[in-house]
């Protein structure tokens, strides 16, 4: 193994006095910060999200959360992976280091998404933890993007459908498959189901995240 000459500085926010770390997101804040840096009204986003600005206004301060739907519309009109709503000012890096409690974490319909990559310089590889709550899915729709995909079931039951076939996984499953082949996900569980989800797109301008997600559901 080799001796590193100098230690690097740690890629991850500080952590506060408490041990709790700084790591949850507020979208509210991200999508202000976003829109304003493409030098966007409130009235514009909501045209081209086709949302309306009450909707917008009630979740830039912060008195909303947002479904993924939402944040898949608002991606799209932003022209930025969903991913961006949960990110911070972690300097980019080509090795990336977090702890456990300071996972950047973000609230979409029916779950919680960490991402266990922020701060990566390149995210050809998408690494995210996902909670999701009693009886959630990602709705009726196929799901079908490039690349490959990686789910590695942590706590309780979730369904993949991959092409019409169904695949049952628990704790220490996984699944493997061509992300081409049409599929869809379900917590069939009572309780919070958990799992590792890695994506690999094989097209950089491809947004998997952003059709995982578009339309969870319960």
């Amino acid at each position: 193994m080799p001796t590193l000459g100098r230690t690097r500085k740690s890629q991850t926010p500080e952590v506060a006095p408490d041990g709790t770390g700084g790591d949850d997101v507020n979208v509210g804040q991200r999508l202000r910060q976003l829109r304003s840096e493409r030098g966007l009204s409130i009235r514009t986003l909501a045209g081209a999200s086709n949302l309306s600005v009450n909707t917008l206004s009630l979740i830039e301060n912060g008195k909303t959360s947002p479904s993924v739907s939402t944040l898949q519309r608002l991606a799209a009109a932003l022209g930025v992976p969903i991913t961006a709503f949960f990110e911070t000012d972690i300097p980019k890096s080509p090795i990336v280091h977090i702890k456990a409690h300071q996972r950047p974490r973000g609230q979409f319909a029916h779950g919680t998404l960490e991402d266990l990559g922020a701060g990566l310089s390149d995210r050809a590889v998408q690494p995210f933890l996902v909670t999701l709550e009693p009886n959630s899915g990602s709705g009726p729709e196929n799901i079908v993007h490039t690349g490959y995909e990686f789910v590695f079931c942590l706590k309780g039951r979730i369904t993949y459908i991959v092409e019409d076939r169904v695949y049952l996984l628990e704790p220490g499953d996984s699944l493997l498959f061509e992300s081409r082949l049409p599929h869809r996900w379900h917590n069939v569980e009572p309780e919070p189901s958990q799992a590792l989800l890695v994506l690999y797109p094989t097209d950089t301008h491809d947004r998997p995240t952003d059709r995982h997600f578009a339309h969870s559901s319960k």
